[in-house]
């Protein structure tokens, strides 16, 4: 039951987007809620691009103070053009409707080393080391 628990949690957190509409009220939300995004630009027909999704999977289950969203680039055209994605698979890291950071290319370790750069000046924004 718990583990069943967990495992909605985390599934809030990765949603499909799949249209501009739905885009516009993600990006909205995380917005308001002060909450980081990122985002898997993908498509049904690429191999690299649909290996990600478990992995991206994953990465909601470790970083759960970040929203994942999934766009796929030929169900969503105006989204991926207007964020400039030319290669599947693109990730892109946003905060406050900017983009901090963009990943072109399945390099899951290159993914999460950064996130975890990202995660950690979200979390400790005024420490000086």
């Amino acid at each position: 039951m718990e583990g069943e628990q967990q495992q909605q949690q985390h599934k809030s957190r990765v949603a499909k987007v799949d249209s501009e509409e739905s885009w516009y009220l993600f990006i909205t939300q995380a917005n308001n809620q002060g909450c980081p995004v990122f985002v898997h630009f993908g498509a049904s027909w690429c191999v690299p691009s649909l290996a990600m999704n478990s992995f991206f999977e994953e990465l909601a289950m470790t970083y759960q103070d970040i929203l994942f969203l999934v766009v796929d680039v030929d169900e969503v055209k105006g989204v991926a053009s207007k964020m400039e994605v030319k290669a599947m698979p693109t990730f892109v890291l946003m905060r406050d409707g900017a983009v901090l950071d963009k990943i072109v290319g399945a390099n899951p370790e290159e993914i999460r080393k950064r996130i975890d750069g990202f995660v950690q000046s979200f979390r400790r924004p005024n420490v000086v080391e």
